[in-house]
């Protein structure tokens, strides 16, 4: 598998020219160059499980969301009960409060305030002129999946305009949930807890690109989670796989089976599916109440009808993104292989506030939404708090009007703006499907509220099409639907009418908890992921021998009278390939120039899975591994010095290592998406 990727070409040219890479520009670097040594091999010796020398007392995950967040937590003791966090504050009506709007508020001086409900509320109740001061700050999780070169400097964008650096946003909002976390493990246990009996887990979208993931866990090393030095205290999961861990546990009577075509219930199946959300419903208000769910330690009822080598799809639709996942069974354990890398986008139930927005600004025009919501951005707030509870209570087969209140501070200000009333505006916007009411309210029909899903359910469907195009996937028996907005019947209906002659369209009950639950059994068991597909192809850059006619000649660099062929991408490993957790890839290079003492290798990566040069467009460098041999004891050491280098894949991260074999003399470092 390996062996004809470091290949040039034929077997015989190996010694020659395996394709393989070198840092531009290698012109000047050609002294510190490598070249390959032996044939490549993957070794598959996985490192025995760095994490168990430690024993933490409990897991908490944190399920960091793009419009709401959470923590819950299990003790390892009694892993079979999952705790999710107490009560908070505040809370809407209409909206269930297991976890609190993902907003955060600092002072003017830039200091934390509050987070959540409180966060909003003080917010709120500030007096306008007062409020253009302090920094509030929501649904800023999307800018890591939407900003391309992200760093440790990139900026968010406060409500009032002023910008703050994402990485302290973060971290605020991360040792929130750490001191938040803490407190109530204290509380419940009668005695301090530190830090350190802990173990974080940090749920993040699969389809977020590396540095996003290596984003996360610096703000989490900033809020004191974890450390640099102590890095296996906190797991970076992927929300589809945490959800996919908590589905295998799942019973029949803790999920909604839409597609279920027998009479359920005394209800032929046309009626199911209504009955199905009913029944759902209901439940889920009962749950509401009870803060601790057992996780029965057996493979659910669902997962007892898999068998080996069974597929299914995980769509997890939240606040910001919608991530697909294909897992495969593996049996006896019930493993999980990712069997087809995540895909998805920015499909979540954020679309449907930004269709809202835009309805708005038809209406009123956007000159008016634009300065409202930067003079009034605490009655924005408002405004969007009021969609969010009428847009939970949109169904397919609504049909009496959805009713959303205009803060007094809209109509009075538009009043100011235009010098006409709202009323007015409706009148003279000719979108029949709103109209005024006289107690104050936009009152939506329920086709204009359906249109404003429309968009984002169309994207999640075409994008689940494709995705069953895919020979991998054709064969999948289930598909759960997770994440918040899974709990919108519109969607429900539509990925049911869909994909349910296909395959078996199943919603777990407590539908927004199953990615924080998920995570939690994960943070207990690391291993039960077992293979992963890589997102991008790795490698190093060497100099090869210069081959006539087979290396284009601007590569040719001519040293000692050795003519090398500059700037090749040896690859390690492909994008999309299967990685096994913690697998070593080995290499064996040798230094250009035997008296070479200082050796640098440069870690390359691409999205890309057929790269020749690290000049190859799309190639980019993160990571750099310098081995200083001077004073090296130089007894007994040969000709050709043998440099071995290491990758390991582990969860998120990727551990890098090169050593001399002569003097074993070692350097490691960590690949680094940020900071290059």
């Amino acid at each position: 598998m390996a062996d004809k990727e470091a290949s040039g070409g034929d077997p015989g040219s190996r010694e020659t020219a395996p394709t393989s890479a070198y840092s531009s520009p290698a012109r000047s670097l050609g002294d510190t160059g490598i070249t390959p040594l032996s044939p490549s091999h993957i070794v598959n010796d996985a490192d025995p499980n760095v994490s168990e020398q430690q024993t933490f007392l409990v897991v908490v995950a944190i399920d960091f969301g793009t419009t709401s967040s959470g923590y819950a937590y299990s003790f390892t003791k009694e892993p079979e009960c999952i705790h999710v966090m107490r009560r908070w504050e505040g809370g809407d009506p209409g909206v269930s409060n297991q976890k609190t709007p993902t907003t955060i508020l600092l002072t003017p001086e830039r200091k934390f305030h509050s987070f959540g409900y409180a966060a909003r509320d003080f917010y709120h109740d500030l007096d306008p002129n007062e409020a253009k001061q302090w920094l509030y700050l929501e649904k800023f999780k999307m800018k890591l999946h939407t900003t391309g070169d992200l760093t440790m400097d990139t900026d968010l964008t406060a409500a009032n305009g002023k910008k703050v650096k994402a990485l302290e946003i973060f971290a605020y909002a991360l040792q929130y949930f750490k001191e938040q976390a803490l407190k109530e493990l204290s509380d419940q246990a009668g005695s301090e807890f530190e830090n350190s009996d802990v173990r974080w887990v940090i749920t993040v979208p699969a389809i977020w690109k590396q540095p996003a993931k290596q984003f996360m866990r610096q703000a989490a090393y900033q809020a004191g989670l974890a450390s640099p030095e102590n890095s296996e205290q906190l797991i970076i999961a992927l929300e589809p796989e945490a959800a996919s861990i908590y589905c295998r546990k799942l019973r029949l009577h803790q999920m909604t089976d839409l597609s279920s075509k027998a009479a359920v219930n005394g209800y032929s199946s046309s009626d199911t599916v209504g009955a199905g959300f009913a029944q759902a419903k209901e439940h889920t208000r009962r749950n509401r109440q009870s803060r601790t769910f057992l996780v029965e330690n057996v493979i659910g009822e669902i997962w007892s009808e898999l068998e080996e080598g069974d597929k299914y799809v995980v769509v997890d639709s939240g606040g910001g993104t919608v991530d697909l996942t294909v897992h495969q069974i593996r049996l006896p354990e019930g493993h999980l292989k990712e069997l087809y890398k995540a895909t998805g986008g920015p499909y979540g139930s954020l679309g449907v506030d930004y269709e809202f927005e835009k309805l708005l600004c038809k209406i009123f025009g956007e000159d008016f939404i634009e300065q409202f919501k930067i003079k009034r951005p605490a009655a924005w707030v408002d405004l969007m708090i009021a969609f969010e509870s009428r847009k939970r209570a949109a169904a397919p087969d609504r049909t009496n009007p959805l009713n959303i209140t205009l803060p007094f501070s809209f109509i009075d200000y538009y009043k100011k703006f235009r010098g006409h009333s709202v009323e007015h505006a409706l009148r003279k916007s000719n979108v029949d499907f709103v109209k005024w009411s006289s107690q104050g309210m936009l009152r939506m029909s329920p086709d204009a509220m359906n249109a404003l899903f429309k968009p984002t359910i169309d994207s999640i469907i075409e994008h689940l099409r494709d995705l069953f195009q895919k020979p991998e996937v054709s064969t999948v028996k289930f598909l759960f639907l997770v994440g918040g907005f899974a709990e919108a019947p519109l969607l429900q209906q539509a990925v049911q009418a869909a994909f349910g002659d296909k395959c078996r369209v199943i919603i777990p009950q407590d539908v927004g908890l199953t990615i924080l639950k998920g995570a939690v059994l994960f943070g207990l068991d690391p291993a039960v992921i077992k293979v992963r597909r890589s997102p991008l192809t790795y490698g190093v850059g060497v100099l090869n021998r210069y081959v006539e006619g087979k290396h284009p000649p601007e590569k040719l660099l001519v040293k000692d009278g050795t003519r090398w062929c500059t700037d090749v991408f040896d690859k390690f490993i492909s994008a999309d390939q299967s990685v096994a957790l913690g697998e070593l890839v080995k290499r064996s290079y040798t230094p250009a120039k035997p008296s070479q003492l200082v050796i640098i290798i440069n870690i390359y990566s691409s999205e890309l899975d057929d790269v020749s040069f690290i000049t190859d467009p799309g190639v980019k460098k993160c990571g750099t591994l310098r081995l200083d041999l001077t004073g090296a004891s130089s007894t007994n050491v040969p000709a050709r010095r043998e440099i071995q280098t290491l990758m390991q894949f582990g969860d998120t991260e990727i551990k890098a290592t090169a050593v001399d074999i002569a003097t074993s003399k070692s350097v490691k470092v960590g690949i680094d998406f940020l900071n290059y």
